[in-house]
This record gives structure tokens, sequence and C-alpha cells, in this order.
């Protein structure tokens, strides 16, 4: 099938077409993208939540149990469950979609795991551009589940529109640890697991975290909110919340000033993974052919990588297309 016909029959009432799309775009080559250029144009519509937090923390399950209040109110939903990639053989457990079979037997909901693939920031290109195909399919919303590996997952930032940081009562020993990670993304903090000892310690010490931070009058102030998503307990204050903090993004123009961050962000790493691959690629010329055939008066890691990046970028053209 062609893209165009591909793209005819893109829509969230079509999953297998959905599937299909998002497979073609997780392989790097020209096909695939073409396929995210001619996409692009269609987003923008959805609004993007992204769940993160520590492991354990019961992401799956907020992200569960929020898809099924969205679906309640007869809105569509996308969910990017993130799974961490194996070191050693490459591969991802990939369990979320045996998690969430419940949710993903109904028609306006679709689940896709996907690899990590060694991003340390729990969430890999791949899953940003698979969030443009549901956008472009007219999901309501796209959930990005993260792979739970506490202060790293800085990059969710830079694909969703409002941030949900998960932790337990468990967390509020390590707050302080968290303050220049995972305290500096959330939009809203929901403490799950909340009836657990020492819920009320953690709360004290994530307020008074969230008010050491610098902000301004007219800055959003993050809310705690304490859940229980295994007993669907404060989902919907959730759900309220990220509605409170959408409003307050489109009346200050925030949402689009923060989406076109989030492009510029990723033209920039576009460009850096472009140019890792070209540099191991076999057919790229660094200048010379081992260390021994370079001039004298280049001798240190930083001299030499300045001589491949001369090499690299010297009399290149970008066709950017019309």
């Amino acid at each position: 099938m062609s893209n165009e016909s591909l793209l005819e029959n893109l829509s969230h009432g079509n999953k297998r077409i959905v599937s299909r799309v998002i497979s073609l775009i997780e392989n790097d080559n020209q096909k695939s993208e073409e396929l995210i250029s001619q996409i692009f144009s269609k987003t923008g519509n959805a609004y993007r939540i992204g769940i993160t937090g520590p492991p354990g923390a019961g992401k799956s399950t907020i992200t569960n149990q929020l898809t099924k209040l969205y679906a309640s109110q007869n809105k569509t939903v996308g969910i990017v469950a993130i799974d961490p990639t194996s070191p050693f053989t490459g591969g991802a457990l990939l369990g979320d979609r045996v998690r969430m079979t419940e949710i993903g037997m109904n028609d306006g909901v679709f689940i896709r795991s996907m690899a990590s693939r060694g991003s340390l920031g729990g969430l890999s290109r791949k899953a940003v551009d698979a969030g443009d195909v549901l956008d472009a399919a007219g999901y309501d919303y796209v959930i990005y589940e993260t792979v739970g590996v506490g202060q790293s997952e800085l990059d969710i930032v830079e694909a969703a529109d409002t941030t949900v940081v998960t932790l337990v009562p468990e967390s509020g020993d390590s707050i302080q640890a968290l303050k220049a990670g995972l305290m500096e993304i959330g939009d809203i903090f929901a403490l799950n697991k909340s009836d657990r000892p020492g819920a009320e310690t953690a709360i004290s010490s994530l307020k008074s975290m969230l008010q050491l931070k610098f902000h301004t009058e007219n800055d959003w102030i993050p809310e705690v909110l304490q859940t229980i998503a295994s007993e669907n307990k404060g989902i919907e204050t959730i759900a309220e919340m990220i509605d409170k903090h959408r409003m307050f993004l489109t009346e200050t123009n925030e949402l689009s000033l923060n989406r076109l961050k989030q492009t510029k962000k990723r033209i920039e790493d576009i460009v850096l993974e472009k140019v890792k691959l070209t540099i191991k690629s076999k057919e790229f010329n660094y200048g010379f052919k081992d260390l021994d055939t370079l001039p004298d008066q280049i001798s240190s890691p930083v001299q030499i990588a300045n001589y491949i990046f001369k090499n690299l970028t010297n009399n290149k053209e970008v066709d950017v297309g019309n």
C-alpha cells in the first residue's frame, strides 16, 4: 500500500492502518521519513499527556484508569507505553499491552508498546513519531507512559503538553534527590498508593520542595494530588487538573510556545542522530586512514574530533525540499 493510501485510511477507527504506519516509521529508512513528513501537517489536535515517575509508582495503573475515564466521556485515547530495552539482546519486555488488555479492547483506545532503544530520558524518538501518528489519526489524547528510570526521564517534557509525575509514600525520604530530575518537570504530582504509611510526610515534603522552586505570580504552580489508582481513587481529580493545566497553557499562549520549543529540540535531536549515524557508517571518510596518518600537529582527542567535524561539514549542501 502506498503512503498516500495509508494516510487516506489513517483514522482512530482503523487500528490496523494505525499499527502499520507506526511499524513503518519505526524503520529508519527513506519511506519512514517521508511518512513522518507527510503526517506532521495533520498533527496538533491531540492533547499529549506524559505519565512518568520511578519504578513501581503505579504509572501503568494510573494510565489505565485515566484512559477508562476518558473513554467513558466518549474521548479517544492513543497510548505509547515505553518499555526498557535490554542492553544485551536489544529486545524489550513490552509488558504494558498485557497489563492493559481490558482497555485495549475499547474501539476508541489504541495501545502501542515500544522499546526505549537505550534512551536514558525514558522516551525514544520513535515514540514521539508514534505520537504524531496517533495525533494525525484523530485521537483526542495521546498518553506517553515512560520506562520508569527515575530522575533521568527528562525528555518527556519535550513530547508532552502536561507531565504527571507519579510517586509513592516511600519516595518521601528521597524527595531531595529527586529535585534535580522529576521535581523539575512535573506539572502535576500524583502521590499514588496514598493509603500507605508515610503518605502525609511525603505530601508535606513535596509541597515544601515546590514552594522553594522559583516562580512568578504568572507561573503554573504544580498541585500535589493523592491517589489510590488500584481502587480508582483520585483519577477524576487528575483528569480535572490536566484540564485546568491545559486551559492555563491555552490562555497564556504557553501551549503554542512550548510546542514550538519541542519542535526546535526535535529538529536538533534528528540532526545529531543523523550525524552520529553518518560517523558510524562504514562509508564515512574521516579524512584519514588511521591515527598514524594524521598531521603531527594534531594529537589530542579534541583536535582529532575537530578535524573529523571539519571533514564532515566541509562543502556540504543540505536539500530541505520545496
